[in-house]
């Protein structure tokens, strides 16, 4: 079921938002942490120190008052004058701890701090002054400038979440509409809509590069879908015809209409092999699919393989008037024999087809570049219509010229694709109307597979 779109957008680019929204917060709610201990800590310092100052410039008021008067007639309003400005209340004491005078208040002052400093004169011990430091002065002001800083930081958090949303919403729907288009074909492909493709390709290149292979794998899920349609309608199609045969000549003997005679058992007999052949190919196709589960690889002669396969297809040759010449070189390859075997036989099968008589088939193999081993046949037969040859290895295709000329089910190719891809190996089709084809197949040199898997897709070409 598709989720709500909030903001033109879905659930993953709502993670996304949420996802940005959360970093930038995170962001500044880590630096102000940071810069209000270190602000702090400054703070503190520097009013540690301005106490400290006030102390001693207390204490030495004090002793400037009582230099050569003493206590009794000294005047200590500069004194309370200095600890007023700075927010602080003093009390002063003589050395035996009478108290000469203080600011007014002093008891009841709120004491966050208090600090006792010795007064001299002229060298000597003449009393203690006692300074207390209240909620004002530098510390108050360093709570204020907190407060702000404070106050400042949750705005900037409001900006940012705001900015933060506006940019990510912007990014997330650029990043997450072209994966809801590809969602949406998705549900429409399942609901039924076979037609349903992503549109426009939109995106950063690798979003873009996923919704093209989308299409692309949608496309060839259509084209298998095709040729399984195809598939049905020529089987069906193919079996109804001997199946009607054999159905009328048998009624046709029950109701005495014809004779049980040999020609016509013979007839009959014909229709069953057809039957038979039809469920061979079948059988041959879905066991060259399976292939790669079923390899008994070993390191073989491509040669001896080969000349086994062109033997017996000599008198098939033979009757047809149709030349069969093989150039073999020695090479070993890691295969399974039978396959390699199959591979020959319908690649031989196949250009003795479509080779009038009088033409020529060639086979070869050969090392080629060291670790690749070459396996080619090339027939002076009718060749391949361009149109064709890019589809000649699906299964059950036949073109304009096998429709025409030949018999068969058209997967002989299909078969050949098949094993050659389960043996690591390359095919390349190449082909010209009128003058003949070339089939070349490409198989790793023993020893030397890639361990990636084959040497490249089948290639068809013309010319």
């Amino acid at each position: 079921m598709a989720s709500r779109r909030i903001l033109g957008i879905g659930q993953l680019g709502r993670r996304l938002v949420l996802a940005f929204v959360a970093v930038a917060v995170a962001a500044i709610l880590i630096n102000a942490v940071i810069s209000e201990v270190s602000f702090v800590g400054d703070i503190a310092v520097v009013a540690d120190q301005q106490q400290d100052s006030l102390g001693r410039a207390v204490a030495l008021t004090s002793g400037a008052a009582y230099q050569g008067i003493g206590w009794r007639h000294a005047d200590l309003r500069p004194v309370f004058d200095v600890a007023r400005r700075a927010g602080a209340a003093v009390q002063v004491r003589d050395r035996a701890g009478r108290v000469v005078g203080s600011t007014p208040g002093f008891r009841r002052f709120p004491v966050q701090r208090e600090a006792r400093r010795p007064v001299f004169s002229r060298g000597q011990l003449v009393g203690v002054v006692t300074v207390r430091f209240g909620p004002s002065g530098l510390g108050a002001l360093a709570r204020t400038i907190a407060a702000e800083r404070w106050r400042s930081r949750i705005e900037a958090v409001v900006i940012a979440v705001l900015l933060a949303l506006a940019v990510s919403v912007v990014a997330a729907r650029r990043i997450t509409r072209p994966l809801d288009l590809m969602l949406d074909a998705a549900r429409r492909r399942g609901a039924g809509d076979r037609s349903a493709r992503v549109d426009p390709l939109t995106g950063a290149g690798e979003v873009r590069e996923l919704l093209r292979a989308f299409n692309w794998s949608t496309d060839a899920v259509d084209e298998q879908d095709r040729l399984r349609r195809n598939l049905v309608a020529d089987v069906a199609h193919g079996l109804r015809t001997p199946v009607a045969v054999l159905q009328a000549g048998h009624e046709a003997m029950l109701d005495g209409v014809t004779k049980p005679t040999t020609a016509n058992l013979a007839s009959l007999r014909d229709e069953v092999l057809r039957l038979a052949r039809m469920v061979d190919d079948l059988q041959a196709l879905a066991s060259a699919e399976a292939a790669a589960l079923q390899l008994e690889l070993a390191p073989e002669n491509l040669a001896a393989i080969a000349a086994d396969a062109a033997s017996s297809l000599a008198d098939s040759y033979e009757r047809k008037g149709v030349s069969l010449v093989p150039r073999l070189a020695s090479s070993t390859i890691d295969c399974d024999r039978s396959r390699i075997y199959e591979i020959v036989v319908n690649l031989l099968t196949n250009a003795l087809k479509f080779t009038p008589r009088g033409g020529t088939v060639e086979l070869r193999t050969t090392p080629d570049r060291g670790a690749i081993v070459l396996l080619r046949v090339s027939d002076t037969g009718i060749g391949i219509p361009a149109e064709d040859l890019p589809r000649v290895t699906e299964r059950f295709y036949r073109g304009a010229r096998s429709r025409d000329s030949t018999a068969g089910s058209g997967i002989g190719l299909t078969i050949v694709s098949e094993l050659v891809r389960a043996h690591h190996g390359d095919l390349e089709i190449a082909s010209e109307s009128g003058t003949g084809t070339r089939v070349t197949v490409r198989f790793p040199a023993a020893g030397a597979r890639p361990a990636g898997g084959g040497l490249a897709r089948d290639r068809r070409h013309a010319g």
